[in-house]
């Protein structure tokens, strides 16, 4: 299954990089980027820090090198130096755009990064709705993508929602060569990231991707 759904996947993507007179989406790794020297802000928001955590702090950091950014198969174990991964290798099939309730492999939200997205995370150790209600709060708020409405595709921005149990705070968030960690809820800077970050890998796609809720990737082990 997973190997049909990739098949698919570069069939299609194919089509709408010749519809849109761009190149890439193959196995070539684009240009791994960004420049300039690496950037990191610490902020401390008037808000209570979550259960777990004691104070509240949000970490923004930029301009992260990114070594490599080839495409591998599907359930290829890939480590990134970052958390969240803030770019790097991946499997050549990616998310769809939307909210997810079942965590998307870091491995596949990492290609949606490729493409651009920003991609929304969060750990919880039980059900954690306030925090969720913020993030979604986050992703509807955001603009809509121009490249988005013009292509037709059904999201109207890329972005992407997750649990993300191996997340070394309760929040994050992360864009290709950017991440966001918070101990805290601050909706007005992790909203600013979104503003920030978006848009900056190295392929602007946004055809949509697999719904790892209607089609689940299944591993061998897993």
């Amino acid at each position: 299954m997973p190997h049909e759904m990739l098949s698919r996947d570069a069939l299609a993507c194919a089509l709408v990089f010749l519809s849109l007179g761009i190149a890439g989406c193959g196995e070539e790794a684009p240009p791994p980027g960004p420049t300039g020297p690496q950037r990191t802000e610490v902020l401390t928001p008037d808000a209570p820090p979550l259960p777990g955590e004691t104070e509240c702090r949000v970490v923004k950091t930029t301009n992260i090198p990114i070594a490599s950014a080839s495409h591998l198969a599907v359930c290829t174990d890939v480590s990134y130096e970052t958390n969240p991964p803030s770019g790097g290798d991946h499997w050549g099939q990616w998310a769809a755009f939307k909210k997810y309730t079942t965590p998307v492999p870091r491995e596949m939200y990492v290609h949606d990064m490729e493409h651009g997205a920003v991609v929304l995370s969060y750990r919880c150790e039980d059900a954690c709705p306030e925090v969720v209600a913020a993030l979604e709060k986050v992703f509807d708020e955001a603009a809509a993508d121009p490249l988005c409405l013009s292509v037709g595709a059904t999201p109207k921005a890329r972005l992407v929602l997750t649990p993300d149990a191996d997340l070394d705070t309760p929040i994050a968030a992360a864009a290709w060569g950017a991440t966001y960690t918070a101990t805290c809820i601050d909706t007005a800077s992790l909203a600013a990231f979104v503003a920030e970050a978006y848009g900056k890998g190295p392929e602007a796609i946004c055809y949509d991707g697999v719904d790892i809720e209607m089609s689940p990737v299944t591993c061998s082990g897993s």
